[in-house]
């Protein structure tokens, strides 16, 4: 070989060699984009638009870019989602998933691609695949709301329990909370329980009809608002303003229905601050190669009743004003 030749292609080996060396010691942050993806069910919704927009809110003051999908609780179209964002060279992704089960290969795949995924609301299946997965305290909200339930009906009466996606983990851990406290009162009688598929008009239907069969029902108690506020329609149609109504999420529109009396309460999950601190935890993450957390973390929620819910906007609570001080 050229001796000329042969120490070109030696000087170039050795640059290639200290180059990789210099991305494989590099922090996380040299080797990625400055792009967050942004999926959730839906960005229509008021609970996972809350999601969206805090996550973009956030990143953006953190200087990244970012785009948002919706998978509408499709696992297929979530797994395209997380391939265009592996292929955008996303630095990481904050999710809202599909399933608890059919979301982990995507989860893997994302990561095995070098594309941490930061999950929130919703957990999966499975340890050691997502960075970090941020969730609501979804038991400790259940029992909150069957409390304020069981003490709106004075403790007896038959009702109707509205649940969301069998196969969503929130909707079988709220359902436990609520059924572990309203077993306590051997008075109080589950006469149905239906799901509505965390959907309104779904909940509209199967409260008419839940009437029809049995019209001595005295409460509806919802594992979100949505299908709880599908609920309160129903009986207003059916002229049962008597019937008392809990739902779960912290919505606007629960929120209005309760200072009008047509719920009793709802259960606030603070929808924004988790993806927010899913998204400085994504930015620690990609900064030093650590959380710094533990993956999955709890976060506790609030009971909203009439007491409180004029403080309640966009899954938050305001702080209470304080009392003008006196001399």
């Amino acid at each position: 070989m050229n001796p000329r030749r042969f120490r070109i292609l030696l000087v170039a080996g050795a640059l290639i060699a200290v180059l990789a060396a210099l991305w494989l010691f590099a922090g996380p942050a040299a080797r990625h984009s400055k792009l967050m993806v942004v999926i959730t069910p839906s960005l229509d919704n008021p609970f996972f638009g809350q999601e969206a927009i805090g996550a973009e809110e956030r990143a953006r003051a953190l200087g990244y870019s970012t785009l948002k999908f919706s998978h509408g609780d499709d696992a297929y179209k979530q797994s395209e989602l997380v391939d265009t964002a592996i292929a955008r060279n996303a630095a990481a992704i904050i999710l809202d998933n599909a399933g608890a089960d059919a979301s982990l290969a995507a989860v893997l795949r994302a990561r095995a691609a070098g594309v941490p995924v930061f999950l929130i609301d919703r957990e999966i299946s499975s340890r050691g695949a997502a960075a970090v997965q941020i969730v609501s305290n979804n038991y400790q909200g259940a029992t909150l709301g069957a409390q304020a339930f069981a003490e709106a009906l004075g403790e007896r009466g038959p009702y109707l329990e509205l649940v969301g996606r069998e196969s969503d983990t929130n909707a079988i851990i709220r359902s436990r909370g609520y059924h572990d406290v309203l077993a306590q009162y051997p008075d109080l009688k589950m006469v149905s329980r239906q799901s509505a598929n965390w959907d309104q008009a779904q909940a509209f239907t199967v409260t008419q009809s839940v009437l029809q069969a049995h019209p001595e029902i005295r409460g509806v108690i919802a594992g979100n608002d949505t299908m709880a506020l599908g609920a309160v329609a129903a009986l207003e149609s059916a002229g049962r303003a008597d019937v008392v109504v809990v739902g779960f999420d912290g919505s606007n529109d629960a929120r209005d229905a309760i200072i009008a009396g047509k719920m009793r309460a709802t259960v606030l999950q603070p929808a924004k601050r988790q993806a927010q601190f899913a998204v400085d935890l994504a930015d620690r993450f990609l900064r030093t190669g650590s959380t710094g957390q533990r993956e999955k973390l709890l976060m506790d929620c609030f009971l909203i009743d009439r007491g409180n819910a004029a403080q309640l906007k966009d899954f938050a609570l305001a702080p209470t004003p304080a009392s003008p001080r006196t001399s």
